[in-house]
């Protein structure tokens, strides 16, 4: 007797859970045979909305923790990554672009140039360049504040210093090279200084990105801390930048998305950081430049404080 084999159904990944989109939209995604091999959720306003009140309510929790146990936690996430790296290797390798002709085409960053290095990131390598990613970043947790931070000289009786805290909630748009890495190398400097995060992963293969969301709900993060919503980035986008509590955007997007995301910035006062204008402008997200306190520090407010002190 002839059968059919179950289709996985990817939801989103919000609060630590997997829920449906409320749209009740789905689009197919197809192996390189030119066979179905998942669906996924396509990502409405509304589930913007809730993902939004989700990572503002986690976020507290999430910075209060110390930042020798963000890095603990972190480094948690690289062991579950570990566990799931066949998933991620298949997702990598086996999973084309959505072949719906009716889908958007595939997007490629402002001025990226790093094609040949990218042509060379076999799933193999961009598994294993996206754990060491994250072992990179748990380091960073207890040392970035003395780095951005500093005793600053003032005239008279007081100590002036200058302190980094997290900026509240971030959203990460990825860029469409480099799935997993990609998503990583944005989403990891956000989590370090005690952000929550909203991802929209990459439009041509986000199945890595959901296979890390189950990496995720099984790591220490706390629930909320990041969230995944996928779907069409020109739907999401402008809901991105007029949302008033979103208090940054990390993004690797093409110059009219980068557009559309200042001109909310300039009405909202929310920060944009375009990271092909200036931390990556070779678009190499194998590099060591794809990775660092120069990341860090766009995801952070520098607050500095005066303290009067004794002649």
């Amino acid at each position: 007797m002839s059968r059919l084999d179950v289709t996985k159904t990817y939801k989103l990944f919000l609060g630590g859970a997997f829920p449906r989109s409320e749209s009740g939209r789905s689009w197919a995604i197809h192996n390189k045979s030119g066979e179905v091999h998942a669906h996924l959720c396509l990502a409405s306003r509304k589930d913007l909305r809730d993902a939004v009140e989700i990572a503002r309510a986690a976020q507290p929790k999430w910075a209060g923790a110390t930042a020798f146990n963000r890095g603990q936690v972190l480094y948690r996430l690289a062991e579950m990554m570990q566990g799931k790296r066949q998933e991620l290797e298949a997702a990598l390798s086996d999973v084309g672009v959505v072949a719906a002709s009716k889908q958007p085409k595939p997007t490629k960053p402002a001025k990226a140039t790093g094609k040949s290095s990218l042509a060379k990131l076999t799933p193999e390598r961009e598994v294993s360049l996206a754990i060491d990613r994250v072992v990179h970043y748990a380091g960073w947790c207890d040392k970035y504040s003395q780095l951005l931070g500093c005793h600053n000289p003032v005239a008279g009786h007081f100590y002036n210093f200058t302190v980094p805290e997290a900026t509240g909630v971030v959203v990460v748009v990825c860029p469409d090279a480099a799935p997993l890495l990609g998503l990583l190398s944005l989403l990891l400097p956000a989590l370090v200084p005690g952000n929550a995060a909203i991802v929209l992963p990459s439009e041509s293969n986000p199945v890595a990105s959901m296979v890390l969301a189950e990496a995720l709900a099984t790591s220490d993060l706390p629930a909320g801390t990041a969230n995944i919503l996928t779907g069409k980035r020109a739907e999401l986008l402008p809901f991105v930048t007029s949302h008033r509590d979103i208090d940054a955007v990390l993004a690797s997007v093409p110059a009219p998305d980068a557009a559309l995301l200042r001109e909310g910035s300039a009405e909202n006062l929310k920060r944009v950081c375009i990271v092909h204008d200036s931390l990556l402008p070779d678009g190499n997200w194998a590099s060591d430049a794809a990775q660092g306190l120069a990341w860090i520090k766009p995801c952070c407010e520098l607050k500095t404080i005066w303290h009067p002190a004794l002649a």
